[in-house]
């Protein structure tokens, strides 16, 4: 039976972003597939009492700089967000509902908001940026527009990060293979070590 990595991901995280642009690869080479779980950092942040560096101006500063390393150390497209940080509960909320109406769509709609979000520096915080993105993915707006108001999908997105508060999550993006928890898109070389180890 293969085993399965889940990706635990809010878009408003660069460094979840970094993570989309590599975790595909590192799991597709050994045959793991990707158990993809949105959630609501902010809920999660302060569940665990953490918060966003964006919030810390030295340590905001600090990783943006960082970033650009990593994104250029990877050969990824990657371009500070000039209206971080948003709002992303209906992002998230679209996320969830996609997965659970139409999962064919999901990973389109996925890379659509990220690159978005993270190479065109487009402000996802407005209605009609958002819808524009969409409709650029072939993906029907009103549809996933209508998601977002969905009780189901509310409630789901609020369990998922209920859940991830539970399992010990405190941020995003936080991985789980065979029950071990991995935070950061700088340790995706533990993660990889942790698959290949298991394999033996």
């Amino acid at each position: 039976m293969n085993h399965t990595v889940e990706f635990i991901f809010d878009f408003g995280s660069p460094t979840a972003y970094l993570a989309y642009t590599q975790l595909p690869n590192i799991a597709s080479q050994r045959k793991i597939e990707i158990l993809w779980t949105p959630i609501l950092l902010g809920g999660v942040h302060k569940a665990s009492g953490n918060q966003s560096p964006a919030f810390v101006p030295a340590k905001g500063k600090w990783m943006r700089n960082d970033i650009a390393k990593w994104a250029r150390k990877y050969g990824v497209a990657f371009k500070a967000n000039p209206y971080f940080p948003i709002n992303t509960i209906s992002l998230m909320r679209a996320a969830v509902g996609i997965q659970m109406e139409t999962p064919d769509l999901f990973l389109r709609y996925v890379d659509a908001i990220y690159k978005a979000f993270w190479t065109h520096e487009i402000n996802l915080g407005e209605i009609d940026h958002v819808k524009k993105v969409l409709e650029d993915a072939d993906i029907d707006a009103k549809a996933v527009f209508a998601l977002v108001s969905n009780q189901a999908v509310k409630d789901k997105l609020k369990a998922n990060s209920d859940t991830a508060v539970d399992r010990g999550v405190f941020g995003a993006p936080t991985f789980f293979y065979r029950d071990e928890m991995f935070f950061g898109q700088d340790r995706l070389d533990f993660l990889a070590e942790a698959m290949d180890n298991s394999h033996k």
